[in-house]
């Protein structure tokens, strides 16, 4: 079975990938994971308010233009005091969109007298699997592009796409908190401020004068943020549904 995953990034496919091969085990073999960039295919605007609704969004796009069943999931961060956000704003929250530096340095100023007590946060994942009724074909009536659009959203034929047939969405959590100064090489985004509940058994901070800390997510290794992350709980809730398109 061919499995789209919508999205223009090589290294989020890799990863999916690591997932659902860790909980599909042989039946993964009979999964071919492609990417939407792969495809050639545009990025759909991201109009939703919520999490789910822009994965939802993503997935839906890809499926009706494709026929094939496709995987999409959007994610951020949301700090408590500050009433959820960024939230689905936290990759543009300082203006440009992936500015990781003036995203993280907008978020410290904007929380700095809160106390150590109060900066909690996580990150959050909704993961969505859509799936095409390829057997009432595609739609050619043309017509009206808005129509059509709102047609599509509802999951009915678009002019020149599949109408869809099933769609599902899980959410996962990552919790933690926001410390004051970055920490830590890896990741991206706001992991060099953010400092997960779960850890690493045997693993702490050597950074100078935080030795021994909590690590924050930057400071893991891939497997290690992996195994806990909030994309990772979200995707592994897909699964049984994969399961089910196998059989």
């Amino acid at each position: 079975m061919k499995l789209v995953v919508a999205t223009h990034n090589e290294g989020k496919l890799v990863e999916i990938r690591r997932i659902l091969e860790e909980d599909l085990g042989a039946d993964a073999a009979n999964i071919e994971l492609v990417s939407a960039g792969s495809l050639h295919l545009p990025d759909p605007v991201e109009t939703g308010v919520t999490f789910e609704e822009n994965a939802l969004l993503k997935a839906r796009d890809v499926a009706s233009r494709t026929g094939l069943p496709a995987i999409a999931d959007d994610s951020g961060l949301i700090v408590d005091v500050m009433g959820n956000a960024p939230g689905i704003l936290s990759a543009r929250w300082a203006g440009a969109h992936g500015h990781d530096k003036a995203n993280n340095a907008l978020l410290l100023a904007q929380i700095e007298d809160i106390p150590d007590d109060k900066r909690t946060a996580r990150f959050r994942c909704a993961a969505a699997l859509v799936v095409p009724d390829t057997e009432a074909g595609i739609d050619v009536t043309g017509g009206d592009q808005a129509a059509s659009a709102a047609a599509g959203a509802q999951g009915a034929p678009v002019a020149g796409r599949y109408a869809i047939k099933s769609e599902v969405v899980k959410l996962g959590d990552m919790v933690g908190r926001i410390i004051r100064k970055p920490r830590g090489e890896h990741g991206f985004g706001y992991d060099p401020l953010f400092v997960p509940n779960d850890q690493p058994a045997g693993r702490a901070s050597i950074e100078p004068d935080h030795e021994g800390e909590p690590l924050t997510s930057a400071e893991m290794t891939p497997a290690e943020k992996n195994a806990i992350s909030h994309r990772g709980k979200a995707l592994k809730a897909l699964v049984p549904e994969i399961e089910a398109l196998l059989k």
